[in-house]
């Protein structure tokens, strides 16, 4: 059933006000599952995908606020999950959307990782189908981040429409998905730009990495300077804003990045300490060194980044617009402890075989060079 004028302009209007005088009474959300108070409204609500990393917490927050979740996906990635949810099946990548049609949704949330063109043939299709279209982006779409405090208002990356879902830049390609969300649902598309997604079931192990090699003790290699910025979002700090904003029909574009106020590399390294038992020390490896034999921030020692150059301002983005609409934080030493008790509930193949982070025997060889280059 198509929408009407009426309901259009009235969809516009909310979300308008919505964006402009951030959620009112509503306010920051209490942490996750401790019985906010519920929704004035149950939503329908279609996740395209849901069996991801950041999908399940969407779907059991949604669940928990009392709404309706339908999902839409190929049924391979973990199927186990939610039996007890209406599942659509299709191809994104194929252009199967058949199961979409002829149906209602109040809201879409597409988390796709950057295919323009999955997020460009789901809007267009449900643009009269839902009154809001989620999508979650990447502050990717700031690079090179050649200043500090970027927020939501900062130019971001020049994009071709042509560009093909498998051009060379992930930036460009989140750019172009948003640009589509937008042109499908215009004054009704949420856009939220993460940095680093952190917490239990991250399939990517980077935030991961510190509290495992924290817990793990003896000498840590810690990366550049202790007032290096940091810069992370719990998973369910995004899920909890996700809601916030389609609950309260905030539209716009958003950072959805943490802490609140400004966290240093050793206050991060020295927080995670605080959850573990085991005698360690931290010493502090400079960035030219690390460059130089060749461990890397993002991939080696994770969440840390050298902030200089293209990469100056990409742990120190604005996200006051964010905070003033809802988005509240965990202590690091929740999201730490969670993390590091999820990874320790994992099989043993699994923790054998990290996916990010610098292997043990690497670590003492660049030890090792770091202390003979201070004796010489």
């Amino acid at each position: 059933m198509m929408m009407s004028t009426s309901r259009r302009d009235f969809l516009k209007t909310a979300v308008a006000a919505g964006g402009a005088a951030g959620l009112g009474a509503l306010g920051g959300w209490r942490p996750y599952g401790s019985g906010s108070p519920r929704p004035k409204k149950s939503l329908s609500i279609l996740i395209l995908g849901g069996t991801g990393f950041i999908g399940p917490y969407q779907v059991r927050y949604a669940l928990a606020r009392g709404h309706t979740v339908t999902l839409f996906n190929r049924g391979k990635t973990k199927p186990h999950l939610f039996p007890e949810l209406e599942k659509l099946r299709g191809d994104r990548e194929a252009g199967d959307l058949e199961a979409l049609k002829g149906r209602e949704w109040d809201v879409v949330i597409d988390n796709s990782s950057g295919r323009p063109r999955w997020t460009r043939e789901a809007a267009e299709l449900l643009r009269d189908s839902a009154n809001l279209f989620y999508y979650t982006s990447s502050t990717g779409v700031y690079y090179p981040y050649h200043s500090i405090d970027i927020d939501e208002n900062a130019p971001v990356l020049d994009a071709d429409p042509e560009e093909s879902d498998d051009g060379p830049s992930y930036g460009v390609r989140k750019v172009l998905s948003e640009r589509a969300a937008e042109a499908a649902f215009p004054g009704r598309a949420i856009v939220v730009r993460p940095h680093l997604i952190a917490g239990p079931d991250d399939p990517t192990d980077r935030f991961t990495y510190w509290p495992v090699r924290i817990s793990r003790g003896g000498e840590v290699m810690s990366p550049g300077q202790p007032t290096d910025p940091i810069q992370f979002i719990d998973v369910r700090d995004l899920t909890e804003f996700t809601m916030t904003l389609i609950e309260g029909s905030v539209g716009g574009v958003f950072n959805g990045v943490g802490p609140l106020s400004r966290m240093s590399a050793a206050e991060m390294l020295y927080g995670i300490r605080a959850i573990s038992s085991t005698d360690v020390s931290f010493t502090w490896v400079d960035a030219d060194f690390l460059s130089e034999h060749r461990v890397r921030g993002w991939s080696h020692l994770t969440v840390w980044i050298n902030p200089t150059g293209d990469y100056m301002g990409m742990d120190q983005i604005n996200n006051e617009r964010s905070v003033a609409n809802g988005l509240t934080f965990r202590p690091l030493a929740v999201t730490a402890r969670d993390t590091l008790d999820w990874w320790n509930s994992l099989p043993e193949e699994r923790r054998a075989e990290p996916r990010n982070g610098l292997a043990p025997d690497r670590e003492v060889e660049v030890l090792a060079m770091w202390h003979a280059r201070d004796e010489r």
